[in-house]
């Protein structure tokens, strides 16, 4: 187990990733006086560091390099058989963190949308790398709040045959963590902090606010909850 990663008895297949660079970037992210442009640097920031916890089994090649004195043998990493896949729109502010780690990356999207008949989560629209049975998929949500959109996208890509799915938030509730295991008890939930509770409208608390409305400075719709995030069954996102 790495250094930095906490494994919750609650569910043998969640990560909260303790590392104190992670534990200070959330921080910055939970301050309401944050404003948008650090918030979403600090996303950018936090996901590398994320993404350096969730790899550590990443494969890598040797190949041979010339250094300027001689020739040597050196490590590269391996990942054509890794696939990220992002949910829209809040999880659009973690693609820079992987993709500057990992420039060669097959990165997909997600979307989905609430029906507002149904109140359910409505895809509307996928871009999906290829894959086969040896790709690992990453799937990126800021926000694991009531579970929603997560089981959508994860039914999604089961239903197109994906196999291994890790999913990567940068904090959870343990009303969206128990969904997701609940239908997916196989799928491993990577996160930088698993919070108190949902609140009777969906909040997480003590959460961060909405994530996508911080990113891409869109706030004023409410107190850190977007209109179609206002309860837990009337959620299309998170």
């Amino acid at each position: 187990m790495p250094a930095g990663e906490v494994r919750s008895p609650m569910h043998k297949n969640l990560r909260v990733l303790s590392h104190p660079l992670i534990q200070a970037k959330v921080t910055v992210l939970r301050r309401k006086e944050t404003p948008s442009a650090l918030f979403k640097q600090t996303v950018d920031e936090l996901t590398g560091l994320m993404l350096y916890e969730i790899t550590g089994d990443l494969p890598t090649r040797t190949v041979e390099i010339e250094t300027p004195l001689e020739r040597t043998r050196g490590e590269v990493l391996d990942v054509s058989h890794i696939n990220i896949v992002t949910i829209l729109r809040a999880g659009l502010g973690m693609v820079g963190g992987v993709v500057r780690l990992l420039p060669d990356v097959r990165v997909g999207v997600l979307g989905f949308e609430r029906d507002e008949r149904t109140l359910q989560a409505r895809f509307y629209y996928a871009k999906l790398p290829e894959f086969d049975e040896r790709t690992r998929t990453i799937v990126l949500d800021p926000m694991l709040a009531t579970g929603g959109t997560a089981v959508a996208a994860l039914e999604h890509l089961r239903e197109r045959g994906v196999g291994e799915i890790a999913f990567a938030s940068i904090i959870a509730a343990p009303e969206g963590v128990r969904r997701v295991h609940a239908l997916f008890p196989d799928v491993v939930i990577y996160t930088a902090a698993l919070d108190r509770e949902l609140n009777e409208r969906g909040f997480i608390l003590p959460g961060l606010g909405d994530a996508g409305d911080r990113i891409f400075g869109t706030e004023g719709v409410g107190p850190g909850l977007a209109p179609e995030r206002v309860a837990p069954r009337r959620t299309a996102d998170r």
